[in-house]
């Protein structure tokens, strides 16, 4: 009799081939929703950085730095704003095409997505089994789809370029007790003002040294760039830095700070400044003892994710690319998840993917909020308006610290010398 032909068993979702399978699918279905997810910021055409450049042409000329100004739809005139150090970095980019310097500014923000991406869910992966390249991938597809990364991307801004600083110092050569330990820290503090809050951080954590490298490296390189151009440097420190609309409106929607909060409740007026920073100390002071005792427990993540959420909320100005912040925070919440079971895991699970959904459709890509200078009248549009300012306040308190961690406590702030006899 001729052998029976025997078809191959069917593929199960509960066999290695089935699995694989799925994952594929859901890699490839997040990948195709990205190109939706960019199409609104298409309009920015890298207008940020298209500013940088202009304004590193303008200086070139022998124009004052910060006397360059562009002409802005919603934000009326917007003025180069960064420190001077900023500047010495960006002005040889000036020098090149500016196709070539969208091109860099790109690879290099998305060079550091990957890369950031890796540091903060590889241990989670170790500790939980996850399959490795997966659960990467997902991650990337999700980091580039949240609204700041796509805000970065298409403004052309420098802010994955800090979150890889940061990182670096905070994730491995302050815990490691590495003598360069502050460094990475007191760069972007020069490059950008808003890193200065890890150095706050540092302090609250008793982390004298990296706090004091920190310092002194934000301060040499400010003396480098004021040595370079003098009265440029003059002119930000004394003046320009405490100019706040030059950066721009502070009650657009764009704006996810307490005092953007309170500007769109009391527009066109400004609010109250006694009321704001009253609110300034009570969430610094909270945000900034919460985030010790996480890093005291050896949870290093919580501590400057927490930092970071801080900043972003007491800042006058925080753009919607600057809060990179909830990405990190996404990774605690699953992390801790994922430790534990029954209804814990559920409240986690659901704050993470509700967290995910609202920074991934943003407050501004889908929404025209226009130009007019008019108060949030109702609470659907306080809750829509100010859905990053919300979720950051809920994530200051009920971010978990997790277990499991070596206490930081435990160690000394810096390496001793071993003990000669």
């Amino acid at each position: 009799m001729p052998a029976e032909s025997v078809a191959p068993p069917a593929v199960t979702d509960d066999e290695p081939g089935g699995r694989t399978v799925r994952r594929i699918v859901a890699v490839l279905a997040l990948a195709a929703v990205l190109p939706a997810l960019y199409l609104p910021g298409l309009v920015h055409d890298f207008f940020d950085l298209k500013i940088y450049m202009r304004a590193m042409d303008w200086w070139a000329a022998g124009n004052p730095l910060y006397d360059y100004v562009q002409p802005d739809r919603v934000q009326g005139a917007l003025y180069f704003t960064y420190p001077p150090f900023s500047a010495l970095l960006l002005r040889p980019f000036a020098m090149l095409p500016l196709g070539a310097t969208v091109a860099i500014f790109t690879a290099l923000t998305g060079l550091a997505v990957v890369v950031t991406t890796r540091w903060l869910v590889e241990p989670v992966i170790a500790r939980h089994h996850l399959p490795r390249v997966f659960a990467l991938t997902v991650a990337v597809l999700l980091v580039l789809a949240v609204e700041s990364t796509r805000e970065t991307i298409t403004f052309g801004q420098i802010n994955m370029l800090l979150v890889v600083l940061i990182l670096a110092d905070l994730l491995f050569a302050v815990p490691r007790n590495r003598r360069w330990a502050g460094v990475a820290v007191g760069l972007a503090t020069a490059l950008k003002l808003f890193p200065g809050i890890f150095i706050v951080y540092l302090l609250v954590c008793r982390r004298w040294w990296a706090a004091a490298v920190a310092s002194a490296t934000a301060a040499v390189a400010t003396l480098l760039a004021a040595a370079f151009a003098p009265r440029d440097s003059w002119r930000f420190w004394t003046h320009e830095l405490w100019t706040t609309e030059r950066v721009g409106r502070t009650d657009y929607t764009g704006n996810q700070s307490l005092f953007g909060l309170l500007s769109r409740l009391t527009a066109p007026q400004e609010p109250e400044r006694l009321i704001w920073l009253a609110l300034v100390v009570l969430v610094a002071g909270y945000g900034l003892w919460r985030a010790a005792r996480a890093a005291r427990a050896g949870d290093a993540l919580t501590g400057l994710t927490l930092t970071g959420l801080v900043g972003a909320l007491v800042s006058p100005i925080t753009w919607t690319h600057h809060i990179y912040w909830f990405v990190p925070a996404v990774v605690v919440l699953v992390d801790a998840a994922l430790a534990t079971s029954g209804g814990e895991r559920r409240r986690l699970l659901t704050a993470a993917v509700g967290t995910t959904v609202v920074i991934v459709y943003g407050v501004v890509s889908f929404q025209d909020w226009g130009t007019a200078q008019v108060p949030t009248d109702s609470v659907g549009e306080f809750l829509v308006r100010n859905a990053y300012v919300l979720i950051s306040l809920l994530l200051l308190v009920g971010l978990p610290v997790r277990e499991g961690m070596e206490p930081t406590s435990k160690r000394t702030d810096f390496p001793r010398s071993p003990v000669r006899r």
